[in-house]
């Protein structure tokens, strides 16, 4: 089991939650075969443990108009990954940071509402960031596969 502590029961309730987060207790509770009640103490626990983190809209930037959204693999100098980091999450455009393998690197993706608004990215914020040993930047042209949640 890829986590510790989820037995099969609260698998299937994640992975309904899932397929439709605005699922009723009553509609898990009649899929996985336990009360309403119960399925609401099992989800509760799920969220105080932090296995569940929020529920949210996902908005899809393709279908908006004009907006673009790309994505930055960057390697930095060691002493200057932290302060970049930093930079880059206090930007809102950035939605998306992960630390990956390999040397002081990042993964950043950012959507922007329009052309003009990544290149203001660029230009103000990665360009200015220190200690940058390599970046290079990929637009997006379109989703294929896109999991959300955690496969169990």
């Amino acid at each position: 089991m890829f986590l510790d502590g989820l037995d099969e029961l609260d698998q299937k309730i994640v992975q309904l939650l899932i397929k439709n987060a605005r699922i009723s207790y009553s509609e898990l509770g009649e899929q996985v075969g336990i009360s309403r009640v119960a399925v609401k103490m099992r989800v509760q626990a799920l969220e105080k443990h932090g296995i569940i983190e929020e529920y949210t809209t996902i908005v899809n930037p393709q279908k908006i108009s004009g907006a673009v959204s790309c994505y930055f693999e960057m390697e930095f100098l060691p002493e200057a990954l932290a302060q970049a980091t930093t930079l880059l999450f206090q930007n809102e455009t950035v939605t998306q940071i992960y630390r990956v393998t390999g040397r002081d690197k990042l993964h950043v993706h950012a959507v922007a509402s329009s052309q003009e608004e990544m290149e203001k990215l660029i230009q103000e914020t990665i360009d200015r960031l220190p200690g940058v040993v390599s970046c290079s930047c990929n637009s997006i042209l379109s989703r294929i596969k896109d999991i959300k949640g955690l496969r169990l």
